[in-house]
């Protein structure tokens, strides 16, 4: 968007003094190991009846239900909302509820009634009246927000609430027990806001060119708070940022908008042949079964609607079942376009409206885009179940079931950038693959943003890559988290931070979650094992409320593999990668060398093995008469050592024992020939980033072939600071590299190389005697026994 009195722009960022975030504890802090390859413990909330051990729902979970049946009345000419709801809920859990909860985040626009979370602000050294007016309060509500006509039980009583900022508590009658229904009605009404010029996620923009609006309905209904069995009632303020937490329910909305208008909501549209004309009707039937986008309203006919402004109404009515949310949209200005796309066996409509400012972009790409991303989210996670996805272009990005609202306009000539469509298309997959993540498995945004945006990112990565292959993708490769990576610690948070304290957000909650991933399912784990355990936790927790610890516990229980150090490194910290080839050494074998002669060494005869101390419980044991020892009870279990233990064997501190080195003998020609020719390295690692990842080495050969060797992570378990490898080569080395796919987020790739400037050493080899090695537990040597025998 451009403005003649946009004379600079602010980039806010929220800081907070103390973030509030997951702790990654420490067991062994003053150790270079114990720590990063320790269960997550406790750090994870308890398994129990609702939520395993496993990251499964138990066989006691629970949710509620929130129902809705919503009429509203979009007022153009005043710019104003005003409707009315029954709203049905369903007590499903173990508890008595006394009062509900209820979300206005409408509010989040007025004056007064905001969250009242503030950002540090400056003085500017230039800016526009509009800007400066935000600064100036004189203690009137500014008009915004939602204005709460009466709230009433199913009878019509009157029931009592409080608004609390963007919240509004609800009391009930009666106590509502297990198992009950709680029906009730809310009349609301608010001012629409100019969402260009306010911001926010809904709203209408104005268009001067033509003096028609287009309306993104969104946040836009007193809509329920979770409750649930992880946190009790959500009751995060709404600050703009944090997104939803929501109940599932059913809807029927009905809404009464100017009769010119096109309207595209959540869900259905049941009365398609009482709002379209006989030919947009008609056009609507055929792109049921066509594989091409059709125009259900053409471009002329929305340049025609622009001109000629209806006077009447219509009432369009739409129904969706399980869904957490509605939204909608409505103007006279929409093309409107749809085909259809099979999944599993069904039929889903993918559909896009837009104005004639996107319609170069839109009517090629829109559609086909929505209908790429839910066949291929439907590959990655479960097949899409709902009958409908919308693509709305409105000038930004944000998502609800069944609809979104993107971006993505051309020059008035018809022609766009190559940035433009990429972008375009990057905002549709991201904004449709919403619908997975979180509209149907429904995470607390609001709480953790990674587990919407984040793993939403990462299958949109996936999916823009099958949209095509060098497609410019920004968050899921690893190489593009490194500048953020990099960044000073005071700068950073991990990403199992709430959401409101996250200073670089769309690094922490989209880029680096996404990031990690791709990297587990690329490098750790490998696509099978991955893309199995994925799709397992979007099974398991579809139409249903995950925390993390459910994740990360899917995760590991589908896939058989440990990640606990994986989740602290990348989701509980904030240290980067950058593991340091710090030195190769480079030797070649002497198969020829002279046997030594035997070694030996003494050491000192075994002291009698009996604790110094007599602790407390072998006390009270030898107090007690009731008690009696097996080695009391039958004397043959005494021997030599019940006497020695006790002093009655006496110990010779004088005595030795002689320990001997194994037996070596020289190589016969077979191994002379096999061993002599090999190359031997040992390369030396650190880990100056902190963060355990594997170590991928890439071998350069004298000969120009190349090998790749993976080391697992868990090189770094005993000692998390250095690590070394010993390799046996049957070609000389030339050069060595770390990471040379850039698969680790490795911010720092100087130190990752070797250029084979080492000299070969020697060291000798020889070949072992059979039967040289005593077995496990066997005696050997001489021992406090044989030393007594001999006396």
């Amino acid at each position: 968007m451009k403005s003649t009195k946009a004379l600079f722009s602010i980039s806010m960022a929220l800081v907070c003094s103390s973030a509030v975030f997951a702790q990654n504890i420490r067991n062994n802090p003053e150790s270079n190991h114990g720590n990063k390859f320790e269960q997550l413990g406790t750090i994870l909330t308890t398994p129990n009846e609702q939520r395993t051990a496993s990251g499964a729902p138990g066989v006691k979970y629970w949710q509620q239900k929130a129902d809705y049946d919503i009429k509203c009345n979009l007022d153009e000419k005043e710019l104003k909302l005003n409707g009315s709801e029954t709203i049905t809920y369903s007590n499903n859990s173990p508890d008595v509820l006394t009062y509900i909860w209820l979300q206005l985040d409408e509010n989040e626009h007025n004056n007064l009634n905001n969250s009242g979370y503030q950002n540090s602000s400056m003085m500017p050294q230039s800016t526009t009246t509009q800007a400066l007016d935000k600064f100036q309060y004189d203690g009137s509500d500014n008009g915004y927000g939602v204005k709460i006509s009466k709230i009433t039980d199913a009878q019509g009583k009157a029931l009592k609430y409080t608004i609390n900022k963007t919240m509004m508590r609800v009391e009930m009658p009666a106590p509502l027990a297990s198992g009950q229904k709680f029906v009730f009605n809310v009349d609301w009404s608010y001012k629409i806001g100019n969402r260009i010029a306010m911001g926010g996620r809904g709203g209408y923009e104005y268009f001067p060119e033509d003096g028609n609006h287009l309306f993104t309905m969104t946040q836009w209904y007193p809509r329920l708070c979770v409750y649930s069995d992880f946190q009790g009632w959500q009751n995060h303020q709404f600050t703009g940022r944090g997104e939803f937490a929501l109940t599932f329910g059913n809807f029927k909305v009905q809404i009464t908008a100017p009769a010119d208008h096109i309207l595209g909501g959540t869900g259905e549209c049941v009365n398609y042949e009482k709002v379209l004309s006989p030919a947009q009707l008609s056009r609507y039937k055929q792109s049921k079964t066509a594989t091409e986008p059709i125009e259900i309203v053409t471009l002329e006919e929305a340049k025609q609607a622009e001109k000629n402004k209806s006077t009447q109404t219509k009432t369009w009515v739409f129904e969706a079942k399980d869904v957490r949310d509605f939204a909608w949209t409505s103007s006279r200005k929409f093309i409107w376009d749809a085909m259809a796309q099979p999944i599993e066996g069904k039929s889903v409509m993918c559909m896009s409206f837009y104005g004639k400012e996107a319609y170069g972009l839109y009517r090629k790409f829109s559609t086909k885009a929505v209908a790429h991303t839910i066949k291929t989210y439907s590959h990655f996670t479960i097949p899409y179940p709902y009958p409908v996805a919308q693509s709305i272009e409105a000038a930004n990005g944000m998502e609800y079931p069944m609809i979104c609202f993107n971006y993505g306009r051309t020059e008035k000539d018809g022609t766009y950038t190559e940035t433009s469509k990429n972008g375009m298309l990057g905002v549709i997959i991201h904004e449709v693959g919403h619908n997975f993540f979180p509209m149907i498995v429904n995470s607390d945004e609001r709480q953790w943003t990674w587990m919407d945006e984040g793993l939403n990112s990462f299958v949109e990565y996936l999916t823009e890559e099958l949209w095509d292959n060098k497609f410019p993708t920004k968050k899921g490769p690893a190489y593009t988290i490194v500048d953020y990576m990099k960044l000073p610690k005071n700068e950073l948070e991990p990403v199992m931070t709430n959401s409101e304290n996250i200073v670089r957000f769309g690094p922490n909650a989209y880029s680096k979650p996404a990031t990690a991933l791709n990297i587990l399912r690329e490098t750790i784990m490998g696509r099978e094992l991955f893309d199995y355990a994925f799709k397992e936790y979007a099974r398991r927790w579809a139409f249903k409320h995950p925390t993390p610890a459910d994740f990360f516990r899917t995760m590991e229980d589908a896939s058989g593999e440990d990640l606990d150090w994986f989740w602290r490194g990348w989701f509980y910290g904030t240290d980067a990668c950058d593991i340091s080839l710090d030195s190769v050494k480079f030797a070649k074998a002497d198969v020829n060398a002279t046997i030594p002669p035997p070694t030996s060494s003494m050491i000192k005869l075994e002291r009698p093995l009996v604790n110094a101390f007599e602790d407390i419980s072998k006390i009270r044991n030898k107090e007690d008469k009731s008690i009696s020892f097996s080695t009391d009870r039958d004397l043959k279990t005494r021997d030599f050592y019940w006497k020695y233990d006790r002093g009655l064997e006496k110990y010779d501190d004088t005595e030795r024992k002689q320990v001997n080195t194994p037996a070596l003998e020289q190589l016969n020609n077979t191994d002379k020939s096999k061993y002599a020719g090999k190359f031997f390295y040992e390369l030396s690692f650190s880990n100056k980033g902190g963060l355990v990842m594997p170590v991928i080495v890439e071998f350069t050969y004298t000969d120009g072939t190349k090998r790749i060797d993976r080391i697992p992570a868990q090189i770094w378990r005993l000692n998390e600071n250095n690590a070394s490898k010993f390799y046996a080569e049957d070609k000389e080395v030339k050069a060595i590299k770390l990471d040379p796919m850039r698969e680790t987020a490795d911010i720092d790739e100087s130190n990752n190389t070797w250029g084979g400037q080492t000299q070969a050493t020697k060291f000798q080899l020889f070949k072992q005697k059979a039967n040289a090695a005593a077995a496990r537990g066997q005696s050997t040597g001489l021992n406090p026994m044989q030393a007594a025998e001999k006396k």
